[in-house]
């Protein structure tokens, strides 16, 4: 250590902090690799929110269970079973990932989810059903809060921020690969569960399938089983990889500090880095993730004396509501993810042939074919975020996409409600509405989508900014668990007053945006000390000063090197 100490010499860092982003990421190809492999952890979520959306849709699995089909609310809890228990598995997750490293954290994660697939694949019963779900919801919260922290702690400040946006594509492709996935297995034996037997739902100028009088004494003889147990069994094969691969990636520096491993903290950078272990540049960067992890520790010992387990768990949690600039930045943080949910995302991501049918596209095979370009737009449409969040700004975007949103819910909401049941008479105004829903894509998968789980990230100062993000992450989840439980019964119930109540929400943004939500492009902490009216992030700054001084590093390290050392803190650390 005292060899590290001495020749510790900052000029590569000047060099390295000066380059963008995407200089930063040719030179470490094997770090966004290692992004890109890990954020395999988001794909499989945007993968087991997209597949339910078609396989709901499917005669064959309508039969098998019949009262998820028929009932809207029953149908809701299935859909929102994953999302709970989601919700449980971000939530308690934190001790795993600290007691078994992120690694082990995230191999954990992939075995349960391969469990939970499994028996969503094989189910024969709703009990089986629902418990896969169950376990696979747990998995899905698990990987949303390790990976982010994983990649968070393995990557560099510079490019911190768009390897979250990373993990948002990530979410999006496992979308838009479960539509066109079960756009294909619909055809699986045929798209009706039994040609031969007219039709007896819904109403006499629009018949839909019944699954309780449409069925033959055989079964379904069209459309087989494996037209919705296909795609369930799909998702095992990333989760696989995910879990094999991460096998041979190394663990994260800062968690191997924590245990108070030094030289296999050492070892683990200079892997990530591809630099030998005595490399000038790779020590000062070990010594600034050191100096971070002392920081924390004497933060809690300052602010928690005497406290262990689980008491300081719960008065590590409760001081950030008793401090009231914590406190407000807490509110801002959680209403973004709140309003992020309740702008509708979701509901379109889980209930979209079923919103296509509303607006005159009759068909299953047109409202699944509708719901793949959705997906194809959702993933497109959050590219624009990479390239434009750290030169517009965050809160620019966040009041155009509030705009757009809302603007094009009133327009879908003002079609269903104006022509009811006649639609399908009515082509033109039906293609109307199903533009205006891919416009609300565009608008919300550009803003809302990625830069909500951006913002929070960026408000907190360092001493509160793990246990903030997981109240955050929670709230997501909680939101996310109401949308998708509700939003059948609204459909059913309010029709087009659906579209007019995510619209409110989108109206609600634009405004809590303009008024409360500071803006954090090219912000020190130190200047977001400014708006909360606090001097959390200046102590903090004179502490680190102090950890680097009693690490011999004030003869080496000039005031901005310390601040570099800092910036472990001022990028995004979901």
């Amino acid at each position: 250590m005292a060899e590290i100490l001495t020749n510790t010499t900052p000029a590569d860092g000047d060099a390295a902090s000066k380059k963008g982003v995407w200089a930063l990421l040719k030179e470490n190809p094997y770090l966004l690799g290692l992004s890109a492999f890990a954020s395999l952890g988001g794909f499989l979520f945007g993968y087991d929110q997209g597949v339910v959306s078609g396989v709901l849709t499917m005669e064959s699995f309508a039969a098998t269970f019949p009262r998820i089909a028929t009932d809207s609310g029953f149908k809701g809890w299935f859909v929102a079973t994953l999302l709970l228990f989601a919700w449980a598995g971000s939530l308690v997750n934190g001790p795993v990932a600290d007691r078994f490293g992120r690694k082990g954290d995230m191999l954990i994660a992939v075995v349960v989810f391969v469990i939970g697939s499994a028996l969503q694949t094989g189910a024969v019963s709703i009990v089986m059903l629902f418990i896969g779900r169950a376990i696979a919801g747990f998995a899905v919260g698990m990987l949303t809060m390790v990976v982010p922290m994983y990649m968070s702690e393995v990557s560099m400040p510079g490019i911190r921020g768009t390897l979250v946006v990373l993990q948002q594509l990530s979410i999006t492709l496992g979308i838009l690969i479960s539509y066109w996935l079960e756009y294909g297995t619909q055809y699986i034996g045929g798209v009706r569960c039994a040609p031969d037997i007219p039709y007896t739902g819904g109403t006499e100028g629009a018949r839909t399938f019944d699954p309780r009088n449409d069925v033959g004494p055989n079964g379904c003889t069209g459309q087989s089983e494996a037209s919705w147990r296909v795609p369930f069994a799909v998702q095992i094969i990333p989760a696989l990889i995910l879990g094999i691969g991460m096998l041979w990636f190394p663990e994260s520096p800062r968690y191997f500090l924590m245990r108070q491993q030094e030289d296999k903290a050492l070892e683990a950078l200079a892997q990530l880095r591809r630099v030998h272990p005595d490399t000038d540049s790779l020590r000062f960067e070990y010594l600034a993730i050191k100096a971070e992890v002392i920081f924390d520790e004497s933060l809690t010992r300052d602010n928690f004396p005497g406290q262990s387990g689980v008491k300081l768990f719960f008065s590590q949690y409760f001081a950030l509501f008793t401090n009231k600039p914590t406190f407000f930045r807490l509110l801002i943080g959680s209403g973004t993810m709140f309003l992020q949910q309740f702008m509708g995302c979701n509901a379109i991501i889980y209930y979209a042939p079923t919103m296509f049918r509303q607006l005159g596209l009759s068909g299953k095979t047109s409202g699944l074919l509708a719901t793949g370009v959705y997906g194809v737009i959702n993933t497109l449409s959050t590219l624009p975020a990479v390239f434009f969040i750290d030169r517009v700004g965050r809160k620019p975007l966040m009041m155009c996409g509030a705009a757009g949103t809302f603007i094009s819910l009133v327009i879908v909401g003002g079609i269903i409600g104006g022509y009811g049941d006649t639609l399908v008479n009515h082509k033109a105004a039906g293609w109307v509405g199903i533009v205006f829903i891919y416009v609300y894509d565009v608008n919300f998968s550009y803003s809302f989508a990625p830069i909500g789980w951006v913002l929070p990230s960026e408000i907190f100062n360092l001493g509160s900014r793990s246990k903030a993000m997981a109240i955050t992450t929670s709230a997501t989840w909680m939101c996310n668990f109401i949308i998708g439980l509700v939003t059948p019964d609204m459909l059913e119930t309010l029709g087009w007053g659906t579209y007019i109540f995510f619209a409110a929400f989108c109206l609600i943004a634009f405004f809590f945006t303009y008024f409360f939500v500071p803006e954090t492009k090219g912000k020190s902490l130190e200047e977001m000390d400014a708006v909360f009216g606090d001097t959390a992030a200046h102590e903090e700054k004179a502490r680190l000063a102090e950890i680097a001084a009693s690490m011999g590093l004030t003869d080496s390290l000039p005031t901005e090197k310390i601040d570099q050392a800092r910036g472990q803190a001022d990028h995004a650390e979901v």
